[in-house]
């Protein structure tokens, strides 16, 4: 379990800080359509391609997958069975992610930028983010993923994580803090957070299509939380929470992950 906060978009801050719409947001991301990229060839990678720190790789929107792994469902593997590793102050563009891998997208240390990537078929899971400190801050900008089993971002470092302009389907969660929670049966949640550290998830001009659970919390324990959960969404609110003047929704807590413009559908 990382004591750590994180976000989704715009405005969210880790514990000692606070972050601007403004600041934190470098590139525009308009309200995805669902619709998908059509790809423009393939390339195979036989070990994890490493974009350097200040470096922009922009793959063209090709499918790039790995010739020796194949998915191996909800195993826990590692950096080794990635795609791509990110580092800090680098870029990743687009590209799709095919579904030979394990691990997707790595950044290893926080404070990358992934602009426009799709995973057309996230195995364990799409994006892992770990390191950084509280100050450090990774922007996912546009893309999007379906077919997660489980969880699409694991976020398992310290700062802030931006998502925005993001089209997520067919999936178990968007984002997950918690990498020790241990097994679970399968749940569907948009963003779950731990109550009892304060945390707090803001959502804005959302688009779900879902008839699931959509919003719950859970309270620290050593190894695993234990979730609570509200009814789906409806009408463009949680029913945990009453009328806002804006479409903006928030849950008990910490000032955490803040999703915008998104398109989800499960």
């Amino acid at each position: 379990m990382v004591n750590v906060i994180s976000v989704f978009t715009v405005a969210v801050a880790a514990v000692v800080s606070v972050a601007s719409g403004a600041s934190m947001r470098s590139e525009a991301a308009p309200m995805p359509t669902g619709s998908w990229p059509a790809s423009k060839g393939t390339v195979y990678l036989k070990e994890p391609y490493t974009v350097k720190k200040g470096q922009t790789f922009d793959g063209g929107m090709k499918t790039y997958a790995r010739s020796n792994v194949k998915c191996g469902g909800q195993k826990e593997s590692g950096w080794q069975t990635a795609v791509f590793m990110v580092e800090p102050g680098a870029t990743l563009k687009n590209v799709i992610i095919g579904k030979d891998q394990m691990e997707g997208v790595h950044c290893e240390q926080n404070g990358c930028t992934i602009q426009n990537v799709w995973w057309e078929d996230v195995c364990e899971d799409a994006l892992s983010i770990k390191g950084g400190s509280a100050s450090s801050v990774t922007k996912v900008i546009g893309g999007g993923a379906r077919s997660a089993d489980d969880k699409v971002i694991q976020h398992n470092g310290l700062g802030t994580v931006s998502i925005e302009g993001f089209y997520a389907q067919d999936f178990g969660k968007l984002y997950r803090s918690c990498g020790t929670c241990g097994d679970k049966s399968r749940k569907v949640s948009l963003v779950t957070v731990n109550k009892n550290w304060g945390d707090q998830a803001t959502l804005q001009n959302i688009k779900i299509k879902a008839r699931r659970w959509t919003c719950a919390s859970g309270r620290r324990a050593p190894l695993r939380p234990s979730p609570r959960s509200w009814a789906p969404v409806r009408r463009g609110r949680s029913a945990s929470t009453p009328p806002a003047p804006s479409p903006t929704h928030k849950l008990a807590g910490l000032q955490y992950p803040m999703l915008q413009n998104s398109h989800l559908d499960w």
